[in-house]
């Protein structure tokens, strides 16, 4: 955390612009004026994701002191508890951050694509925020919005969500780590974002959730064995049909999971991640849980492998999924 420059004004109001207020107050004053001890303050302010800085600079602006007065208002309400209110805020500064990282890479490959570089990008950058930062800071809550309405929905229409099994499922490129060192740094972006983007329409659009992505990977859930073998199915199939990308090899296993901070854990999760290391170029791997909840549809064809051992888990029954050769045809998702 800090000042921009202090040297270059372009910054100095650019800045301003994005925080809308300008830095007045200390760590002990922004505590002073939520009526907290300093230790207090600073533990959310580290869970947002910012760095603590010396007492006596002037870092901090009258937003702050409402964010920090916003999260203790939680607590004091019994809306949350400490524990709580600080795991909140450490998911919204991870999110956030992760939101303005990609927001700022792409203005700056837009500039560069531009030709403009040195103090001119700032100057720009300036210029131009009075119509950009409305827009993104709308789109920002609209999407909130929605993604929030949807979670409301899946808890709704099925209060034992939250401990009921669901399907986890790896996607692994094969030989990533190999072809990396022989593309440049252009390529390699390109390619992990042709993998990433369209493996998160795949998943999306047969209503899973993409968890996280890894370059080279993508860990998604499906609250149904079926939707999750569409999913794996159409993944493959997908990239199968783009040069440029590598084979692709899915785990999957069902079972329950600890959902925490956006992210999923457990045995669920590990095993899914055992079994993807076990399968071969464009093939589809699954527990016997999952195979059992597959078994009944018309759609799908099991292929029984194993008994396997991996490490952590002996003697697995393992199948290979495919399409069934009697399935009607399914739609394609759009290619990006």
């Amino acid at each position: 955390m800090g000042t921009m420059t202090g040297e270059d004004p372009a910054a100095d109001e650019l800045e301003t612009l994005v925080l809308r207020h300008k830095r007045r107050y200390t760590s002990k004053e922004v505590a002073a004026l939520a009526g907290v001890p300093v230790y207090r303050a600073r533990r959310f302010w580290r869970a947002l994701g910012f760095a603590n800085v010396e007492d006596d600079a002037p870092e901090f602006t009258d937003a702050d002191v409402d964010a920090l007065v916003s999260l203790l208002r939680l607590v004091s309400e019994d809306i949350f508890d400490e524990r709580q209110a600080v795991s909140l805020a450490r998911s919204l500064g991870r999110a956030t951050a992760s939101l303005a990282e990609s927001q700022i890479e792409l203005g700056v490959e837009l500039l560069d694509r531009k030709g403009v570089l040195g103090p001119d990008r700032t100057r720009i950058l300036r210029d131009r925020a009075h119509e950009i930062l409305p827009e993104l800071e709308r789109l920002m809550l609209y999407c909130w919005r929605r993604q929030l309405a949807v979670s409301v929905g899946r808890v709704a229409q099925s209060p034992e969500a939250q401990s009921a099994p669901i399907a986890v499922g790896f996607a692994d490129l094969v030989g990533f780590t190999r072809l990396s060192r022989r593309l440049g740094e252009q390529e390699l972006a390109q390619l992990v974002e042709r993998f990433e983007g369209r493996s998160a329409d795949v998943v999306t659009a047969e209503g899973g959730r993409v968890i996280k992505t890894l370059g080279d990977s993508v860990l998604f859930v499906a609250d149904s064995a079926r939707d999750a073998a569409e999913i794996a199915l159409r993944l493959v199939a997908t990239h199968a049909g783009e040069r440029t990308i590598p084979a692709l090899r899915v785990g999957m296993a069902m079972g329950p999971v600890l959902a925490r901070m956006g992210d999923v854990f457990g045995d669920t999760v590990n095993l899914a991640s055992r079994i993807t290391s076990l399968a071969a170029h464009d093939q589809i791997l699954v527990d016997t849980r999952l195979a059992t909840e597959l078994q009944p549809s018309a759609r799908f064809a099991l292929l029984a492998v194993g008994p396997v051992a991996v490490s952590g888990f002996d003697n697995l029954d393992l199948f290979v999924l495919g399409r069934s050769p009697s399935a009607p045809p399914v739609g394609e998702i759009p290619r990006r």
